[in-house]
């Protein structure tokens, strides 16, 4: 469930009915809904009027034994029929488009806005919950607009015209009917909170349903290889009784609505007859005017029956519009400045980090770094080592402002970088993972992802140049094969070559390498540490090391240790200087000698 950095409902949606921060959505249609409110209304007079055809077959056809009379009014029935018939079909394709219409824009306008967000965003929000309300959400208001909105519409405007022509036909039997709309109502009101409420916590329910089968099949060959599948079974199914039993309550109250409003509006209906037929009996009532009334009465009660169905759906809406409207308005920490000091690209790729200490927002008690401050020259190599925990990774993200520091700053080329747009800042950047990430797609589409505007010919150079193009060209479609979820179809090392073609691509000049060639065997590791190579000539450098042997010819090797530097220097230098360095060295080249 979404959290962090969003509002209550009510303060998101500034106090009035969730439903009505979807007015923002519906406001480019305005043509449209003006049309369909025109048809809905149309239809709905056409309706109406179709009960003084009914008085009029009753009174003048049967009661006077007039063939002409009955001609005309079942000719009238049935022009109102058509009429009707051509309304419904503008109303009904207007509305069933406006949902498909509104939905996508939800699910586009929730999507920008995540994709914007910071990372520490997900750090407390589940993506499949996320996903559950871009998709399942989304799909649920487009169904409601498309089709309980209309259908609530339309039985307000009956239920309004008919009480209209009731008063218009018989005033005591309409008293009758008015006495009962109370009745009807209260029920409404009453089981429609409650339902509303169930609603939300059933969408939550679905979401946590989803977001557990998803991170189970993402895992798929860790849960086979503990051989937790029974198990794992088991959960996704107390899961899933757990959502089953959220929703059966929900429509446990929505059939009680449904079935108390029934009974009320059929024992109106009944007293009504019972009267409206003594008058009829006694003369003063025709029977032409008894059925009109009799119409109009099942026009009032349909449309109160549809509405009290129809309301739990809108409060199912309404549930899943807080979940998308919280998403919406969840608040980025990376503040973006109105107006950028700078063009990172105009600012020399040097960068100081001065007394940063950071804690991550999942975990503020405890900093990642430290009053930790160092200067990386331009076109210098550096190299962070020291053990896990140390805070090398989170340097990273400070430096592409995925998190902004507690105190100190990070500086590029001599300004903050809190004073330039993110997204200038990042392109200087290139970033070579431990772990590549690789998106469902083709070859060329992943190493193109580094720089989208490039040729065929730019992207086979930078392949070429990671030694990565001879793999390729022997899968089945070359650079047109499918890769799979996350690059299944690869092996670790050919996914880290993808990678490193990408950055290749992008031809950064700031390149930060979390242990790049980690997941490489000797012979790959030698032609990727050459390619490499000639990527950090002239660049400014930060590598994340563990095998310190990778890292025997960087400028500046930094040591460190719970958040802070401990030592800087050449690999030489640290031997004698850091016991740490020095301790590690020994573990790793002693290891290397034996194998």
């Amino acid at each position: 469930m979404v959290t962090e950095h969003s509002e209550s409902p009510d303060q998101a949606l500034g106090k009035p009915p969730v439903l009505l921060s979807l007015a923002q959505f519906l406001k480019p249609y305005g043509l449209r809904i003006g049309i369909f409110l025109l048809a809905l209304v149309f239809t709905a007079a056409v309706t109406l009027s179709i009960g003084q055809g009914l008085r009029l077959l009753i009174d003048q056809g049967f009661a006077q034994q007039s063939q002409q009379h009955l001609n005309t009014a079942i000719i009238f029935i049935l022009l109102a029929s058509g009429l009707m018939a051509v309304g419904t079909y503008i109303r009904f394709y207007l509305i069933s488009w406006l949902g498909e219409r509104v939905s996508a824009d939800i699910r586009t306008a929730v999507f920008n806005h995540v994709v914007s967000l910071h990372p520490a965003f997900f750090e407390t929000n589940r993506s499949g919950d996320i996903m559950s309300r871009l998709t399942s959400d989304t799909t649920l208001l487009q169904s409601i607009i498309g089709s309980s909105v209309s259908i609530a519409l339309r039985s307000v405007i009956s239920f309004t015209g008919a009480l209209i022509m009731l008063l218009i036909t018989n005033l005591k039997l309409s008293l009758i009917i008015l006495l009962a709309v109370p009745l009807v109502l209260m029920p409404i009101l009453i089981f429609g909170r409650k339902v509303r409420a169930l609603s939300r916590e059933s969408q939550d329910s679905i979401a946590d349903v989803g977001s557990y089968a998803g991170e189970v099949i993402q895992h798929i060959k860790t849960v086979q290889s503990f051989t937790q599948e029974v198990q794992e079974k088991t959960a996704f199914s107390a899961e899933v009784e757990r959502a089953f039993a959220v929703a059966k309550r929900r429509v446990s109250q929505r059939a009680i609505l449904i079935a108390v409003v029934i009974m009320l509006v059929f024992s109106a209906l009944s007293v009504m007859l019972w009267v409206g037929g003594s008058d009829v009996i006694n003369g003063t009532m025709s029977g032409g005017e008894l059925g009109a009334f009799i119409f109009y009465a099942i026009l009032m009660a349909t449309g109160v029956a549809s509405l009290s169905e129809v309301y739990g759906e809108l409060q199912r809406a309404a549930g899943a519009t807080e979940r998308l409207m919280e998403l919406l308005h969840a608040k980025s920490d990376i503040l973006i400045a109105d107006n950028p000091a700078a063009k990172a690209m105009d600012l020399a790729p040097v960068l100081e980090f001065k007394n940063l200490t950071f804690c991550y927002p999942s975990r503020p008690e405890q900093p990642a770094l430290k009053d930790f401050s160092l200067g990386i020259e331009e076109g210098k190599i550096v190299a962070l080592v020291g053990p896990s925990g140390a805070g090398k990774s989170t340097l990273f993200d400070l430096i592409q402002r995925f998190y902004d520091p507690q105190k100190g700053g990070i500086f590029f080329g001599g300004c903050n970088i809190q004073d330039l747009h993110p997204t200038d800042l990042r392109q200087q950047i290139a970033v070579v993972q431990q772990q590549p990430t690789l998106f469902t797609g083709d070859v060329m589409y992943n190493i193109r992802y580094g720089k989208p505007e490039a040729s065929d010919e730019q992207v086979i150079a930078a392949a070429k140049a990671a030694h990565a193009d001879e793999f390729i060209r022997r899968l089945p479609g070359g650079y047109q094969s499918d890769l799979g979820e996350q690059g299944v179809r690869l092996s670790g090392g050919q996914r880290q070559r993808i990678a490193i073609a990408r950055a290749l691509l992008k031809d950064p000049r700031v390149l930060l390498l979390d242990e790049a060639t980690s997941a490489l065997d000797a012979e790959s590791e030698q032609r990727v540490q050459l390619a490499l190579d000639k990527l950090m000539r002239g660049r400014t450098t930060v590598i994340i090391a563990h095998r310190l042997a990778t890292i025997l010819h960087a400028d500046l090797i930094v040591v460190m240790d719970q958040g802070q530097p401990i030592a800087a220097g050449s690999h030489q230098d640290l031997l004698s200087s850091s016991e740490l360095y020095s301790r590690l060295a020994k573990l790793q080249f002693s290891t290397d000698k034996q194998q």
